[in-house]
């Protein structure tokens, strides 16, 4: 049986104040549409269509790669209007589910459920019960407890207002039911709108049974449409992801001081400290401990590695990965393309951008390694550089094991140093080191016995 999926997607969300499409506003680290894209793509549709209007150009921009049709929306004369645009697209026969762009947490078990519910044959709508109802169209029942039509807010009597089970804004319509539906619909409400709530009365009088299929809970159906509404739904996000890991184990600190933005994978005995924000895809080895304030984007962290506060990890599109038992941080910085093995040190103020480093390297204070290769055991000084970009290419430094790089070194790629070498602190290298010798490049060091030192003229 078909299967299309409708995403609604026009509105300008005017209480945002925002030159910004509210279905662009992000929730932990995606845009609102891209949450609701990403489930309905996972319900395999036959075809998912997204109505856009406000900011069309943006939002279409916004979902670029996907398979996705668009139709457009202008102007906006409401949600049974920004259907009806969508049927030329929809399939003869089968099912139509109805997704708001604004509303993105809804589960992929309670979207199949809904269509489940739906079946081809019966109008089913997606309902929770509120304990404050207010702005949402609510469920009419006749005495026998079967759906006879939904009110909107704004229309709704003093004694409709009281009822608590209300209308999300999601349904699954028979497709060619809904075609008829949609063409029936009129606009005669205080707003002149056509409402996709109407098909609900045209499906009673038509004889077609209306079904409910009940959300979860209330998180999953709530929409966004004000700063403040986007805020305490970002919260509720990311208390349910803090529970679901406190459950498989995983130590927060704090709890309410926690931001997933992507997806982060623990080991156990896994200890996260507050604050601390992680994006795209993390992997947290076991006994991983994690200070305050930290941000790991996109990051494979080995067993029993530490990573102190205030650390700045970014794998971007290249990834970041270190090693088991390392020491990283504090304030450190590893960029995309950062590979550290096994029992690295990388201490304050430290940046690693595409380089290897061997097990047991150490770069523990003020420190620059840019596309560099590090051997194992190395001692990289304080103050110490790789000089990797010459203005217009990257070159490469190859640091062999057990070397020793004093302070304040600069190492003028490329470049290579051998196995044991010492490079004497204060060095600028613009020539390969020999392995086990002492290197130094330093101008020669003089006093000036009579010197004077500059004193301000008076005046």
């Amino acid at each position: 049986m078909d299967l299309d999926v409708v995403i609604m997607a026009a509105g300008k969300g005017t209480r945002m104040k925002s030159v910004r499409p509210k279905v662009l506003h992000e929730l932990a680290g995606r845009s609102l549409l891209q949450h609701v894209l990403d489930m309905a793509a996972r319900l395999e549709p036959d075809s998912l269509i997204v109505v856009s209007g406000h900011g069309a150009d943006e939002v279409e921009a916004s979902c670029a790669g996907a398979a996705v049709s668009f139709v457009r929306q202008m102007p906006q004369f409401g949600t049974g209007h920004a259907v009806q645009q969508a049927v030329p697209k929809l399939h003869a026969a089968g099912t139509t589910l109805i997704l708001n762009g604004d509303v993105p947490l809804i589960e992929l078990e309670t979207a199949r459920a809904l269509v489940a519910a739906c079946g081809g044959e019966r109008l089913a709508l997606l309902t929770v019960e509120l304990d404050d109802a207010t702005g949402y169209g609510r469920i009419l029942r006749d005495r026998d407890g079967r759906i006879t039509g939904i009110v909107e807010h704004k229309d709704a009597s003093d004694e409709q207002r009281l009822v608590r089970e209300v209308y999300t804004g999601v349904m699954a319509a028979p497709t060619a039911a809904l075609k008829g539906w949609l063409a029936r619909i009129g606009n005669n409400n205080a707003q002149r709108e056509y409402y996709l709530t109407d098909v609900v009365g045209l499906a009673v009088a038509d004889g077609v049974e209306v079904v409910h299929a009940a959300a979860h809970d209330e998180t999953e159906v709530l929409g966004v449409n004000s700063p403040k509404q986007l805020a305490q739904l970002e919260r509720r996000f990311q208390q349910r992801a803090a529970d679901a890991l406190m459950e498989a184990g995983v130590r927060l600190a704090d709890p309410a001081r926690f931001d997933l933005r992507g997806e982060l994978v623990c080991g156990s005995d896994v200890e996260i400290d507050v604050n601390c924000v992680f994006e795209g895809r993390v992997e947290l080895g076991d006994g991983v401990r994690i200070g305050a304030n930290c941000c790991l984007r996109n990051a494979r962290i080995g067993a029993g590695t530490v990573i102190h506060p205030y650390t700045h990890i970014d794998g971007d599109s290249a990834g970041v990965a270190v090693g088991s038992g390392a020491l990283i941080g504090p304030f450190a910085r590893l960029r995309p393309g950062a590979e550290l093995g096994d029992e690295v040190h990388i201490g304050n103020f430290v940046e690693v951008k595409n380089s290897r480093m061997a097990r047991g390297a150490k770069a523990n204070h003020l420190a620059y390694l840019g596309d560099a290769e590090v051997g194992e055991r190395v001692n990289y000084g304080a103050g110490s550089i790789t000089a990797n970009y010459d203005g217009a290419n990257k070159h490469r430094t190859v640091i062999g094991n057990d070397v020793h790089v004093g302070s304040n070194c600069v190492l003028v790629a490329p470049l290579t140093v051998g196995d044991g070498a010492t490079i004497g602190a204060g060095s600028t290298l613009g020539k390969d080191a020999p392995a086990g010798q002492l290197t130094l490049a330093r101008a020669r060091q003089c006093s000036l016995a009579n010197w004077q030192r500059p004193v301000k003229k008076s005046g």
